[in-house]
C-alpha cells in the first residue's frame, strides 16, 4: 500500500510538472501556496498545498495535495476570494461576480481522499482566473471550511 501511495503521488507531481511547462510556454503565471487548518479542522493534522496556473491563453489550472485528512471521504475544494487569514477566506472566487456559486462561473477542484487520507484534486477553467482569485479552500464534507492555502 505504501508503494502505491508513493507511485500516486509521484505520478501526480509529473502531472503538475506537465501542465506547468506547457503553460509556461504561453506566459503563464504560477501561485503556490501550503495548506494550514482552520479552526473548523482542528484534530486533522491537515497539510499540503495548493497551485495554480493562468495561462495568457484563457485558461487557468488548479491542483491541489491533501493529507491528514480523514480515509475515504469526499472534500469539496474550490477557489476563494479573500486570503486565508481575512474573514476565513470568506467568498468564492468567481468569473462573473453575479453568477451562479458553481461551475463553469467558479473554480473547483473537489476530490476523494485514499485510506490513508491523501486526496488530490485538479481543475481546469476555460478562462484565466482574475487578480482576486488568491486562495484555495477545502471544505469538509458538511461545509465548513477545515484548510486553506494562500496563493502567492
Amino acid at each position: 500500500m505504501r508503494r502505491f501511495l508513493v507511485l500516486f503521488v509521484i505520478a501526480a507531481a509529473v502531472a503538475v510538472l506537465l501542465v506547468v511547462p506547457a503553460a509556461g510556454a504561453e506566459g503563464a503565471v504560477v501561485s503556490r501556496g501550503e495548506l494550514h487548518a482552520f479552526a473548523a479542522g482542528t484534530g486533522l493534522d491537515i497539510g499540503g498545498h495548493a497551485q495554480m496556473v493562468r495561462t495568457a491563453s484563457g485558461r487557468t489550472y488548479v491542483t491541489v495535495h491533501a493529507d491528514g485528512l480523514l480515509p475515504d471521504t469526499t472534500y469539496p475544494s474550490h477557489v476563494h476570494a479573500q486570503p486565508c487569514g481575512q474573514a476565513d477566506a470568506d467568498g468564492h472566487y468567481k468569473r462573473d461576480p453575479a453568477g451562479p456559486a458553481t461551475p463553469p462561473n467558479e473554480i473547483w477542484q473537489g476530490f476523494t481522499t485514499d485510506a490513508d487520507g491523501v486526496g488530490n484534486g485538479r481543475a481546469v477553467a476555460d478562462f484565466t482566473a482574475g487578480a482576486t482569485a488568491v486562495s484555495v479552500v477545502i471544505h469538509a464534507p458538511g461545509g465548513a471550511k477545515i484548510a486553506c492555502a494562500d496563493l502567492r
